[in-house]
C-alpha cells in the first residue's frame, strides 16, 4: 500500500482539462433600445425568474383556469418535462463516475464425498470359507469466502469532468427547453381563445344583422306586393339575408375548430370539451417594456441555445482526452475459512492493489475526427444561438410594431364602423319613405356589415399582437409595471 500512494498521488497532480475556457459567444450586437419603440424599457428580468400569469392582464376567469391547466395537462409540456427530468438524471449518472466504484461478495459451499472398497477374509476352522465385506469412508467440508474490491478510474485529462459538464449544460438547455415550451403552449392557447371570443362577438353581431334583414324583407315584400317597388327588390333583399346566414353558419365552424385546439392544449378531449358562449371582453393589455440587454437573459429559447454552447464546448475536451490513456486503480481485500468465526481472522486474509492502463495506440485518424466533428458541433451551435438571438430581436420589433400600429387601426375601424351604421340607417329611413332605390339599402347593408366585423377583427389583432409581443419577450412580468 506504501509503494501505491506515490502513484496515486501523482496521477492526481497530473490531472487536467482539455476543454477549451468556455466564453459565452460574442459578435451578437446588443442595440441600445428598439428601433420601434425607442426608449422602451422598464422590466428587469431574467431567465430564472417565473414566466408569471401574465393573462391575467385579460382579466378573463375561464382563460385563467385554462392556462393553470396547461402547465399540468399539455402532453408537450409533459413530453418536454419528462425530457428535462432525463437530462437531470444523465447528470447524476456522469457525476457518479467520479468517484470509487465498490463492490462486494460472499459466498458459502459445504461439501461431501464418499469412497468404497472391498475386502476378502479367510477363517480358520473345520473348512475352507471366504467372506466378502465392504468398508465405506465419507468426508466434508464448509467453505465460507467474503470479499470486498474497488476500482477508480482518476480523471487526468479532465475526460470524466467534462462530461459532468457537458450533462448539467444539456440539463440547464433542456429547462429552457421545458420552459418554452409551456410558454409557447400558453401564447398558443390565448391566441385562440382571444380569437374564439371575437368569433363569439361576429356571432352576436351578425345574429343581429340576420334579424335586421329579415325586417328589411319583409318590409320590401310588404312594399312589392303594394306595388310600389319592383320584383328586384324583393330578391336583393333576400340575397343579403342568405349570404348573412351562410356567414353566420361559417362562424359555427371556425368556432368549433377554435374549441377543438383549445381542448388539445389544455390536455382534454376534444370530444367532451366545451366552452360556452360570454360576454365579449375586448381588453388589450397594455405589454411592460423590456431592455435589449435582458431580452437574451429572459428568452428560454435563447438561454437554451447557448447552454447547447457551453455543452459543446465540454464535448471537445471529451475528445481531446482521448489522445491519452486511461489509467484504473483496483483494489481487493477477501478473507476466507472453513467456519463463519474464520473469516475474521487476520491469518486468512489476503488483499491486492494494481494500477491498470489502456491506450489506443494506432486508429488511423478516428480519435481527430472525433475531436473535428466535436469542433463542428461547438461551432453549429455557435450559429445557431446567434440565429436564435437574431429572431428575438426580431419577433420583438415586429410586434412592437405590430401594437403600436394596430392601437391607430383600431380606432379608425371604430370611427368607420360608426360612419357606415349612420350611414345604413340613413338609407333604411330614405327607401322606407321611398326616396332611394333599394341597391343603395343594399351598399349600405353591406358596408356596415363589414366596418362593424373589421372593428371586431381590430380588436383581436390587437390582442394577439400582444400575446405574441409576451412570447417575444420572453414571458410574464409584474402587472404594476408601468406601460411605454
Amino acid at each position: 500500500m506504501k509503494r501505491a500512494l506515490p502513484v496515486v498521488s501523482a496521477l492526481l497532480l497530473a490531472g487536467c482539462n482539455m476543454a477549451p475556457t468556455y466564453r459565452p459567444p460574442t459578435n451578437v450586437t446588443i442595440p441600445p433600445s428598439f428601433k420601434e419603440a425607442p426608449g422602451w424599457g422598464v422590466a428587469q428580468p431574467s431567465d430564472a425568474a417565473a414566466r408569471g400569469e401574465w393573462w391575467a392582464l385579460f382579466n378573463d376567469p375561464t382563460l385563467d383556469a385554462l392556462e393553470r391547466k396547461v402547465v399540468v395537462t399539455n402532453q408537450n409540456v409533459a413530453a418536454a418535462r419528462g425530457a428535462y427530468e432525463a437530462a437531470r438524471a444523465l447528470v447524476m449518472v456522469q457525476r457518479s463516475a467520479l468517484f470509487p466504484t465498490v463492490t462486494g461478495s460472499a459466498s458459502g459451499q459445504h461439501s461431501q464425498a464418499f469412497s468404497g472398497g472391498t475386502a476378502t477374509s479367510i477363517g480358520a476352522g473345520s473348512g475352507n470359507g471366504a467372506g466378502v465385506g465392504s468398508n465405506t469412508v465419507t468426508t466434508s467440508g464448509s467453505r465460507y469466502a467474503l470479499s470486498i474490491g474497488a476500482s477508480w478510474e482518476p480523471d487526468l485529462w479532465g475526460r470524466l469532468g467534462n462530461a459532468v459538464t457537458q450533462a448539467k449544460a444539456n440539463a440547464q438547455a433542456s429547462a429552457g427547453d421545458l420552459a418554452n415550451a409551456t410558454l409557447s403552449a400558453q401564447g398558443e392557447l390565448a391566441t385562440n381563445y382571444v380569437e374564439l371570443r371575437g368569433i363569439d362577438a361576429q356571432i352576436v353581431l351578425l345574429d343581429a344583422t340576420i334579424k335586421d334583414y329579415q325586417r328589411a324583407l319583409t318590409i320590401t315584400t310588404n312594399k312589392y306586393k303594394a306595388g310600389t317597388v319592383a320584383h328586384s327588390d324583393v330578391y336583393q333583399a333576400q340575397t343579403s339575408l342568405s349570404n348573412a346566414i351562410a356567414s353566420r353558419q361559417d362562424l359555427d365552424r371556425q368556432r368549433a375548430v377554435l374549441e377543438h385546439a383549445i381542448a388539445v392544449l389544455a390536455g382534454e378531449n376534444p370530444s367532451t370539451f366545451t366552452l360556452p358562449p360570454v360576454a365579449w371582453q375586448p381588453t388589450v393589455p397594455a405589454v411592460p417594456g423590456v431592455l435589449p440587454s435582458t431580452l437574451l437573459e429572459r428568452r428560454p429559447d435563447v438561454a437554451a441555445a447557448e447552454r447547447r454552447v457551453a455543452a459543446a464546448n465540454a464535448n471537445i475536451g471529451i475528445q481531446r482526452a482521448a489522445y491519452f490513456p486511461q489509467f484504473t486503480l483496483s483494489g481487493n481485500a477477501g478473507t476466507s475459512g472453513s467456519k463463519v468465526s474464520q473469516l475474521f481472522s487476520a491469518a486468512t486474509s489476503l488483499w491486492s492493489f494494481g494500477l491498470s492502463g489502456l491506450m489506443t495506440l494506432l486508429d488511423f485518424g478516428a480519435r481527430h475526427g472525433q475531436v473535428l466533428q466535436a469542433r463542428g458541433q461547438y461551432d453549429q451551435a455557435v450559429a445557431t444561438y446567434r440565429q436564435t438571438t437574431l429572431t428575438a430581436f426580431q419577433q420583438v420589433e415586429d410586434n412592437l410594431a405590430a401594437t403600436r400600429s394596430l392601437a391607430d387601426v383600431t380606432k379608425s375601424r371604430a370611427d368607420a364602423a360608426e360612419a357606415a351604421t349612420r350611414a345604413e340607417t340613413i338609407a333604411n329611413n330614405q327607401y322606407r319613405s321611398g326616396l332611394v332605390d333599394y341597391s343603395e339599402v343594399i351598399v349600405a347593408q353591406t358596408t356596415a356589415l363589414s366596418a362593424r366585423q373589421s372593428q371586431i377583427q381590430a380588436v383581436i389583432n390587437q390582442q394577439t399582437a400582444a400575446i405574441a409581443l409576451v412570447q417575444a419577450i420572453g414571458g410574464g412580468w409584474s402587472p404594476a409595471a408601468p406601460a411605454k
